[in-house]
């Protein structure tokens, strides 16, 4: 037996092609293994584990195509070598493209209508090739992985600011007016827009919906980090506003693994402005509920289908409440049951951010201190904290009385929600002394005050008594936690717009026509779907010499 390798320097070719041309050599005659790939460290040691590594071979750099051919003899090997040009020449005739421009200015010449630019290089030279895309004003998807989370923030605020999509990087999936981009599956057109931070995620509940007679208007990825905080969900806001816009749309779904709470927050009040149905289906997260107006909170991806078909069914969802205008946008919450307090903690933190507690589910939760509330606020006024020396609140209103009052001269301040527990054992007549309170309150037409009424037809304070003293006040009455933390969810939680231009609606119009730049995969998958395709013949930039592509980068800064 015989092994030989050669080494072409700064030749490079995609990960599938070169799979193809390894299985070609190993089907030649004499041929008994065969190795190509380019010469990473991880490749090479994939080869010696295959005792393919010659010394020849060890010289190879990572930018390099290293090819190793064993055969019977010594003939065998070289006669296999030197079919490698015609293999590839074989394979690249077979894809059916003459012309391959070698930059993206190229190919936007030759394919003007492309809005579109695939991009699955190598993820150290991602970040620059995603930046030349957002250069011609093109839409991205980076396909890509390894590139780093600061090139990710640099280039999604970057397109944010500018009216483009960036989907990625490692953005496995989308769908793109009924053209599935990457990996993804052949559904019909339909009415559900899916907004996704997993690629396998999309691909499951898009497989779904179809299965179950419906279908897909768009699904756009945005890669697996977009909804970290460092992220921000930059992307799936700018899809969510896109599919909320899009007349083809009437049921938006959000897929992601856990999102950061702060980032879940705001999302998730963006997705509450939508006047369409939103099924959230984000995997391990503690949801509020079933059901939060226009939220339906999924339990698993199938669920997500499911709902998200009978909603594209339903009629759409009544006009919410308006918000409270001007610059009282802030919740008080003050509860003398600490149960109440906690589940309207989880509630209302879904969709309200920043929130505080003396009683928090996370510790950036906290109140530094309990006495002096910050932004949103729910406060557990049985703790021990501000029980010493006085009786429970149940019992004893006169520490909840003086906070309200507090609460109520703050001027960012728009609702404030109480409890009223009845039942033995509480204050014999609480609404005589809230009551005045409340109407002190609600007369000067500013502040909203909630009262959220625990009790029963046989308790001894009257509770129907109890609630008309309550309502006349001016206090809103809910029987359950749900019911005011929807209320208080319609009300407050209203997304400030991004300061950024909006993605136009033709990003998502046919026919679909893109721009690829790496995997030749992606490139024969669009026109087997019948989009205009581009494959640029793309090489890493001055041969993948980090001193030097440092140097270009800056004498193109200088230029422009």
């Amino acid at each position: 037996m015989v092994t030989l390798s050669e080494i072409r320097p700064g030749a490079y070719f995609d990960s599938i092609v070169l799979m193809q041309l390894q299985r070609s050599l190993m089907e030649l005659e004499g041929v008994l293994d065969a190795g190509v790939v380019m010469a990473t460290p991880a490749n090479l040691s994939l080869l010696t584990e295959r005792d393919l590594l010659t010394a020849d071979g060890e010289a190879a750099g990572a930018d390099d195509l290293l090819i190793v051919v064993r055969a019977n003899d010594h003939e065998a090997a070289s006669a296999a070598l030197t079919q490698v040009d015609s293999l590839l020449e074989r394979r690249r005739s077979a894809a059916g493209q003459s012309f391959r421009p070698r930059s993206l200015e190229a190919a936007a010449k030759a394919l003007p209508e492309a809005l579109w630019v695939l991009i699955s290089v190598p993820g150290r030279f991602a970040a620059g090739v995603a930046q030349q895309a957002l250069d011609l004003g093109k839409h991205v998807f980076l396909y890509s992985d390894n590139v780093s989370l600061e090139d990710e923030v640099r280039l999604k605020q970057r397109a944010v600011r500018e009216g483009l999509l960036l989907m990625g990087p490692d953005c496995g999936t989308a769908i793109v007016a009924g053209i599935g981009l990457g990996f993804a599956n052949r559904v019909r057109r339909g009415s559900v827009g899916l907004v996704g931070a997993s690629g396998t995620g999309l691909q499951a509940v898009t497989s779904a919906i179809h299965n179950l007679g419906g279908g897909v208007s768009h699904a756009l990825g945005t890669g697996g980090r977009d909804l970290k905080t460092e992220v921000g969900a930059a992307t799936a806001h700018q899809a969510l506003d896109l599919l909320q816009r899009d007349a083809d749309t009437r049921v938006i779904v959000l897929v992601s693994k856990p999102p950061a709470p702060p980032v879940a927050a705001r999302l998730l009040a963006a997705a509450h402005t939508a006047d369409k149905p939103v099924v959230v289906s984000f995997l391990g997260y503690a949801a509020p509920g079933r059901k939060l107006d226009n939220l339906h909170f999924a339990a698993s991806l199938e669920d997500a289908a499911a709902l998200a078909v009978e909603l594209a069914e339903s009629p759409p969802p009544a006009k919410v409440e308006e918000a409270f205008a001007g610059p009282r946008r802030y919740l008080r919450g003050l509860f003398s049951g600490g149960t109440l307090a906690y589940e309207a903690l989880q509630g209302l933190q879904t969709l309200l951010h920043p929130i505080f507690s003396n009683i928090p589910s996370e510790e950036e939760q906290r109140l530094v201190d309990s006495m002096q509330s910050r932004a949103h606020t729910i406060l557990d006024l049985g703790e021990d904290e501000f029980t010493v020396g006085r009786l429970h609140p149940m019992m004893d209103n006169e520490l909840r009385l003086q906070r309200l009052r507090k609460e109520a001269a703050d001027p960012e301040v728009a609702l404030i929600l109480l409890d009223v527990v009845l039942g033995e054992g509480s204050h014999p007549d609480p609404a005589s002394e809230l009551a005045p309170a409340i109407a002190e309150i609600s007369g000067r037409g500013d502040v909203a005050v909630a009262a959220l009424v625990v009790g029963t037809d046989e308790d001894p304070q009257d509770l129907e008594a109890q609630i008309e003293r309550l309502a006349d006040a001016g206090a809103l009455i809910f029987r359950t936690t749900g019911e005011a933390v929807e209320y208080a969810a319609q009300r407050l939680s209203r997304e400030a717009a991004q300061e950024s231009a909006q993605v136009p609606l033709h990003a998502l119009e046919g026919p679909l026509a893109a721009i690829n730049v790496g995997l030749e995969s992606f490139s024969a998958s669009l026109q087997a779907q019948g989009a205009r395709a581009v494959q640029v013949d793309w090489r890493p930039p001055a041969g993948g010499d980090e001193r030097l592509m440092g140097i270009l980068e800056r004498m193109k800064r200088a230029r422009d």
